[in-house]
């Protein structure tokens, strides 16, 4: 494997990747369309609180983080991962269309049980499928994570202006349909393309017979393939100090940008959930940079190991958060709102920190799990997401009964630590890796 990993000389990616990509686009469309505007939702139709709100985001998100870890099995053990993401995209779809149908709690509920259920199903297959399109050490892989990734937010930067202006300006149940038919949409390419272009990746199990597993019994882990497990979560642990920060984005910022945000511009107010598509938009401006930048670096040698661009994430991240320290201040001295340009370059430095990291974890995975658990262990590393989803709307809950200069201070401090700390036992990960980058 590893032979011909390095005789890969051509920068071209796999057409396979391009399927995924538009899939995981519509997909995200869907996702970041509710994310955009489920808060805004539960105060202005719900009539919840916004401690009330923030809270039952971050549990709702932690959960959605939380269920890849059963779809991971499932798709392991039984269905394989093209199944499970078809199952899971219509799941998905269903439950935006709950959620649109009527403007209550019975219907809110079933349509975020249905968001959980499907988002389990599809998010680590699909991720897991990218990984399957690149033999080990392929100098390409990050590179095409990257590129995969900028699908993602491609598909988040297009929802806030169609489904967040929707449900603003409209009203907020056709906001959850455009979610609901972006979700259909990505399973109409997926059907279309996973038997032309994914060369054989994501079906489902082959099961053996009583003589074949006599015969290929299931060998014992190896004591490389342990220490490269062990990496996964040692990595997931530290992506916690990370994403507990990050995702603010969709609580506590969305709050900040309504109230504390002067959102005029000539005249004409910009809708609060436009400001979820600035993280996108630089993403998709970065992630071609930052793709070439890998693999620039790979090429002569100097790529950065995956410990050492987690580190800069996190100093990235907290800068960011720094910028929003200042315009805080400014606000409390000035007892007037702040411009729009003091959330744009703190989503800035936000989206360089995320390209550091989620990309090239969603890689470091597909590269140390064995493949007989690699969805499962893909399922795991969304763990981390989950626990920081339901930190980041925990703590969100405090935005407005704490000064904003302390609540953000708090989240500058959070990822210098974590980056302190994964610094301090960088060595000790890049060995148990074993030679993989």
């Amino acid at each position: 494997m590893t032979s011909q990993a390095v005789s890969v000389k051509t920068d071209k990616q796999p057409t396979g990747l391009y399927v995924l990509f538009l899939t995981e686009m519509w997909e995200r469309f869907s996702y970041y369309a509710m994310r955009g505007i489920l808060v805004l939702y539960l105060i202005k139709v719900m009539q919840f609180s916004e401690s009330h709100a923030s809270k039952l985001y971050g549990l709702v998100t932690s959960l959605i983080y939380l269920s890849p870890l059963i779809g991971g099995y499932i798709a392991d053990k039984f269905w394989g991962q093209r199944r499970a993401i078809i199952v899971g995209g219509i799941l998905i779809a269903v439950g935006q269309f709950a959620i649109a149908s009527n403007p209550t709690l019975s219907f809110l509920y079933a349509g975020l049980f249905f968001l959980i259920l499907g988002n389990g199903l599809f998010k680590p297959n699909i991720s897991t499928i990218v990984g399957e399109l690149y033999v080990k050490n392929d100098p390409r892989r990050d590179a095409g994570f990257t590129i995969f990734y900028m699908g993602i937010n491609l598909g988040a930067f297009i929802c806030n202006f169609v489904a967040g202006t929707l449900a603003e300006k409209v009203g907020f149940n056709w906001g959850f349909a455009a979610a609901g038919f972006g979700m259909i949409i990505g399973l109409i390419v997926f059907i279309w393309g996973k038997n032309k272009h994914l060369q054989g990746q994501g079906k489902k199990p082959k099961k053996m017979t009583k003589a074949e597993k006599l015969a290929h019994p299931n060998a014992p882990l190896t004591t490389a393939e342990k220490q490269r497990i062990a990496v996964i979560f040692i990595m997931a642990f530290f992506s916690i100090f990370f994403w507990s920060a990050f995702e603010q984005a969709g609580a506590s910022l969305t709050i900040f940008a309504e109230k504390f945000t002067n959102r005029v511009i000539f005249g004409w107010q910009m809708p609060t959930s436009w400001f979820q598509s600035v993280n996108p938009m630089f993403i998709i401006l970065f992630a071609p940079l930052f793709s070439k930048m890998w693999l620039g670096l790979a090429k002569k040698g100097m790529e950065p190991s995956t410990p050492a661009k987690f580190v800069w994430a996190f100093m990235s991240l907290a800068f960011g958060f720094l910028i929003l320290v200042a315009a805080s201040y400014v606000i409390q001295v000035t007892d007037a709102k702040v411009g729009i340009f003091w959330l744009i370059f703190a989503y800035m430095f936000h989206t360089t920190g995320e390209l550091c990291l989620s990309p090239v974890g969603l890689s470091l995975v597909t590269k140390l799990a064995p493949v007989r658990f690699a969805s499962l262990l893909m399922g795991t590393w969304f763990l981390a997401n989950a626990l920081a989803n339901f930190t980041a709307g925990f703590y969100s809950g405090y935005f407005g009964h704490i000064s904003n200069v302390r609540f953000f201070t708090t989240l500058v401090v959070m990822p210098v630590v974590g980056g302190l700390l994964l610094l301090s036992i960088k060595k000790y990960v890049i060995k148990w890796m074993n030679g993989i980058r």
